[in-house]
């Protein structure tokens, strides 16, 4: 058993590689500082699980497969969708299997089996999460737009990937509004 702990302690380490790792698109839109791939993934589990309650579907869940989407970006970093176009895709199934690998059966198989789950598309837990994903580029292209800098790009692609109909009504409320309405709610200004 402590071999097999020995394998979780290292991926640990290695998820928090994750919290270095920035989102490569953003450079595009001239973002100098973009947000990192954890910092993406912990708001996208978030939408998840709004997305699926709204959606009857089972909110833990979806939080759990947004929480391991981008997990194999520790060791492909996050390649764009420009660079996708030259490298070929690596498979997150068999990333995933190398990671996990060494760690107690019970859990690499779990871990094995969320990211299959997600990369299926085909539960409603992962449609949704799926759909988190896209909501949440949206919502911080919306963010990055009111710095300044030119994401509407990123707004329209992710806005038109968007197949539930809870996030497309989210996606049309967060339109309407502006990042900064919910402090100007809070302080009573609007």
């Amino acid at each position: 058993m402590a071999d097999d702990l020995s394998a979780v302690a290292k991926f640990l380490f290695e998820a928090g590689t994750l919290k270095q790792t920035k989102r490569t698109g953003w450079w595009m839109a001239g973002v100098r500082d973009p947000e990192s791939v954890a910092e993406h993934s912990w708001r996208t589990a978030l939408i998840a699980s709004v997305i699926a309650k709204l959606e009857g579907a089972d909110p833990a869940r979806a939080a759990f497969l947004a929480v391991w989407h981008d997990s194999q970006e520790t060791r492909t970093g996050d390649v764009n969708h420009l660079g996708k176009k030259y490298a070929s895709s690596a498979d997150p199934e068999a990333i995933t299997a190398d990671q996990v690998a060494g760690m107690p059966e019970v859990l690499a198989s779990a871990i094995r089996e969320v990211v299959a789950e997600y990369e299926a598309k085909e539960s409603p837990e992962a449609v949704c999460a799926r759909d988190a994903d896209k909501l949440e580029c949206m919502i911080q292209g919306i963010e990055y737009r009111a710095q300044g800098y030119d994401a509407q790009r990123w707004i329209d692609n992710s806005r038109g990937r968007l197949t539930t109909k809870t996030a497309n009504e989210l996606a049309d409320a967060v339109l309407e509004g502006a990042p900064l309405d919910w402090l100007r709610t809070v302080m009573g200004e609007k």
